[in-house]
């Protein structure tokens, strides 16, 4: 964790946010490892002396998440899992643990968004390939064409997943950029590829076979970048943080995407713009239908169409579960975006990407 981030941003409890909607400041309470001014093992605390709650710094990503048990006991694997073993033995352990294993999910996982993001940069990597290598990158161009203008001020990119969008922000700004996401081992390799200048990760060829790939990437500004787990629904500032705020492919990925857009909005200054793109690939593992933004009820008026849906809580009127707040300004339906598998496989989507302005308080 970068001090600079954490004294500029100043996190609240995200526990007493969602239980009473208090804004109570975490201050540091202990620093057990430190690096060159970054933290990279310590404990944040809230200041309210009825929660006095407990945040860990791990690895330098400070978990700030208001089901911190809960969330601890589902990434315990990658928040002790080693990094350091070679191809070979990594090889070995993936054999013997078998398809679906913890570890085989991991590499998987990597595998697909690390070549999402940072594949364009590898030397060997064919960049003309259908898999859009470092497709990320590009979705991102793409939707601040609609953006225009990054409003001065710190920003943060929300699901930041392996962190490609969020180096790619802090060259479009002079101000701080903060990436947040769940998942422990995406964080982790984005904040190796922070402090190290280069990337390493399992790119899987077929069923368990993974050749590790590593390459050296350079990126402008990255003394600005940091990295935290933060839940998307429950965004531990205080209102009025961020200038811009940037939402990949995310919204079909929570439990509440509308509450993930109130969150949002919340942590917008006036006049702060966000980018939203989404391919409506929605999954009841993720979101219960009932929270679906569209994608059901085809006998309505907008035939379960998401596009029309989204749209709707951008707009003036009697909708109840309108976004209060933000206005859409510009939006495009459908700019390409791809997950590879492995070789032989390849996910393609059509993302529909929105850009809204935070209206000045009243």
């Amino acid at each position: 964790m970068k001090l600079r981030h954490f004294e500029t941003l100043k996190p609240i409890c995200p526990l007493c946010l969602r239980n009473s909607s208090k804004d109570s400041l975490l201050n540091l309470k202990a620093v057990h490892r430190e690096v060159k001014g970054d933290i990279y093992e310590g404990v944040l605390v809230c200041s309210d002396l009825g929660c006095q709650s407990e945040y860990p710094i791990i690895d330098g990503i400070p978990v700030i998440l208001p089901d911190l048990r809960s969330y601890i006991s589902q990434f315990i694997f990658p928040i002790m899992a080693r990094n350091d073993l070679g191809e070979t033995i990594e090889s070995i352990l993936g054999d013997c643990c078998g398809p679906g294993s913890a570890l085989d999910v991991h590499r998987q996982h990597l595998s697909s968004y690390v070549h999402g993001h940072y594949g364009d940069l590898d030397p060997v990597e064919d960049k003309e390939d259908d898999a859009m290598p470092g497709g990320i990158a590009t979705l991102l161009r793409g939707g601040l064409e609609l953006v225009e203008e990054i409003p001065p001020g710190p920003a943060i990119d929300i699901g930041c997943s392996v962190g490609r969008s969020t180096f790619a922000l802090a060259e479009k700004t002079d101000d701080l950029v903060l990436g947040v996401d769940l998942n422990f081992s995406m964080l982790r390799t984005a904040w190796d590829v922070l402090n190290t200048g280069s990337v390493s990760y399992p790119r899987r060829r077929v069923g368990m076979v993974f050749d590790r790939r590593e390459f050296c990437v350079n990126f402008s500004n990255r003394d600005r970048v940091d990295f935290w787990a933060c839940d998307a629904l429950t965004l531990p500032f205080t209102g009025s943080s961020f200038a811009f705020a940037s939402s990949l492919n995310l919204i079909d990925c929570v439990s509440s995407p509308h509450e993930h857009l109130t969150s949002l909005e919340r942590v917008l200054s006036d006049y702060g713009k966000v980018l939203i793109a989404s391919p409506y690939d929605w999954s009841s593992s993720a979101t219960a239908v009932e929270a679906w933004i569209g994608g059901h009820s085809q006998r309505s008026e907008k035939r379960g169409e998401s596009e029309a849906h989204i749209r709707d809580l951008f707009k003036d009127g009697s909708n109840p579960a309108r976004v209060e707040g933000l206005k859409l300004i510009a939006e495009k339906d459908a700019e390409p975006w791809a997950v590879r598998l492995h070789e032989r496989s390849v996910m393609k989507y059509q993302v529909h990407l929105l850009a809204a302005q935070k209206e000045i308080s009243k």
